[in-house]
């Protein structure tokens, strides 16, 4: 992968202050944009993607402090970004809603080997099974969200690429 230009961190920046600025405006809704945004930074723009989660994730360390959600934080939106980069041929909206809406139900799981190394097995097994509701909501979230807005988004990053 080539090295992203001065254009593209700038872009980065702002990509990554945008995931940070809708989850928070959208908290109340179910789901959230972080996951589709994520997903759809990573087809048309993938060598600021990983900056822009870069700055994502420092950004919710700075407005939520250090905890133990934030070892979590270091690896899953990467996860994303690389499955997306594994899948990158399909263009299909309904097949990436799915792979979003997956991704939604699987967070739990993905975060759960933080709490089997502090916590041992039987509390990250409790502490995912507590949050199978909160999953199941961000599954249906993340896919209809990624199914309404997959193809005019993908439009307007290509767009957005295209300047660079």
């Amino acid at each position: 992968m080539r090295r992203p230009t001065t254009r593209e961190m700038v872009l980065a920046g702002l990509m990554g202050a945008l995931l940070v600025v809708l989850k928070e405006s959208l908290a109340v809704l179910p789901g959230e944009p972080v996951t589709p945004l994520i997903l759809l930074y990573t087809l048309e723009l993938p060598a600021a993607a990983p900056w822009a989660i870069a700055v994502f994730v420092v950004l919710q360390f700075v407005l939520y402090g250090f905890g133990m959600w934030s070892w979590m934080y270091l690896y899953v939106w990467f996860l994303l970004y690389w499955i997306v980069r594994r899948l990158r041929q399909m263009d299909s909206a309904l097949g990436w809603a799915v792979v979003s809406g997956a991704y939604g139900l699987a967070f739990g799981a993905l975060c759960t080997p933080v709490y089997l190394v502090t916590m041992g097995p039987i509390s990250a097994f409790a502490w995912w099974v507590a949050g199978l509701p909160t999953d199941l909501v961000h599954c249906a979230g993340n896919f209809a969200i990624t199914l309404l807005t997959y193809r005019p988004l993908r439009r307007a990053l290509r767009a957005i690429g295209s300047r660079l």
